[in-house]
């Protein structure tokens, strides 16, 4: 029986402890986008450390349990650089519009009963969901 689920489920423990330990100790949404939207527009300059330390943490963990051998899961992520960095533009132009990301609404909105976050979730959810349907049946991309 293969056992690669245990990962998403780990992932979403160690996501879901996180935002709540963020709420309590802070008093504020952990919502990846605002944090780094805190650091580039100056809004956050007032706990920038704190801001930097959380990306960083973000980025390092993963790389950090690649390097060690402790992630053995395979990824579908294309070796096209230019693809990889038009998609982070989109990802992020998409959180600014929406107020907001994947954790801010979906993690931390919905486990509050947030109808924003719910709605939110909702949306790019599906609006995923018809983008697969037509690049993979219809374009034939993916």
């Amino acid at each position: 029986m293969q056992i690669d689920w245990i990962w998403g489920l780990l992932g979403g423990l160690m996501i879901g402890c996180a935002g709540a330990l963020f709420l309590l100790g802070n008093g504020r949404i952990m919502g990846a986008s605002g944090i780094l939207g805190g650091l580039i527009d100056g809004s956050g300059r007032s706990n920038w450390a704190e801001r930097t330390a959380f990306l960083v943490g973000v980025i390092a963990l993963p790389a950090v349990l690649q390097s060690s051998g402790a992630l053995s899961t395979q990824t579908n992520l294309t070796s096209n650089l230019g693809l990889i960095i038009i998609a982070g533009l989109l990802v992020g132009l998409g959180t600014r519009i929406g107020n907001g990301c994947t954790s801010g609404h979906g993690v931390c909105g919905i486990s509050r009963l947030s109808p924003r976050g719910i709605v939110a979730t909702l949306v790019y959810i599906s609006a995923g969901a018809v983008m697969v349907v037509f690049l993979r049946g219809i374009w034939g991309a993916l």
